[in-house]
C-alpha cells in the first residue's frame, strides 16, 4: 500500500513564502506522475502544479511564484510558493498517479495525501 503525507503548512502573511513537502512510503519503485492541488473553502479542488517525467507544469494562478519539483530517490515531491496571496489559502493536497511497486506492477488507482493547511493573512 502506499500512503502519501504533506508537511510545511501553516500562518504566513502576505507576500511570504511557504514550502510544502510532499512523502510517499510503502513498497515502491517509482511513481509517474506527482501534482499538487489545493482547495479553499466552498470551493472546487483545483490543480496547482503537476510533474511527471518532464518540467512541471503549473496553475496560471501560481506561475511565477510557485516552483515543483521532485526527488525521485526520496518518492518525495515539493512546492516552494513564493509571494503568497489571501486567494492562496486553501488546504493542499499531494497526488499521485501511475506508482509501480517493488515488483513493478502499478498500483490500482491513484493516492491522495490528506493535506495541510495554508493560510496566508495580516
Amino acid at each position: 500500500q502506499v500512503q502519501l503525507v504533506e508537511s510545511g503548512g501553516g500562518l504566513v502573511q502576505p507576500g511570504g513564502s511557504l514550502t510544502l513537502s510532499c512523502a510517499a512510503s510503502g513498497s515502491i519503485f517509482d511513481i509517474y506522475v506527482m501534482d499538487w492541488y489545493r482547495q479553499a473553502p466552498g470551493k472546487q479542488r483545483e490543480l496547482v502544479a503537476s510533474q511527471s517525467s518532464g518540467e512541471p507544469n503549473y496553475a496560471d494562478s501560481v506561475k511565477g511564484r510557485f516552483t515543483m519539483w521532485r526527488d525521485n530517490t526520496k518518492n518525495a515531491a515539493y512546492l516552494q510558493m513564493n509571494s503568497l496571496k489571501p486567494e492562496d489559502t486553501a488546504v493542499y493536497f499531494c497526488h499521485a498517479d501511475r506508482i509501480r511497486a517493488v515488483s513493478l506492477n502499478y498500483y490500482s488507482g491513484d493516492y491522495w495525501g490528506r493535506g495541510t493547511q495554508v493560510t496566508v493573512s495580516s
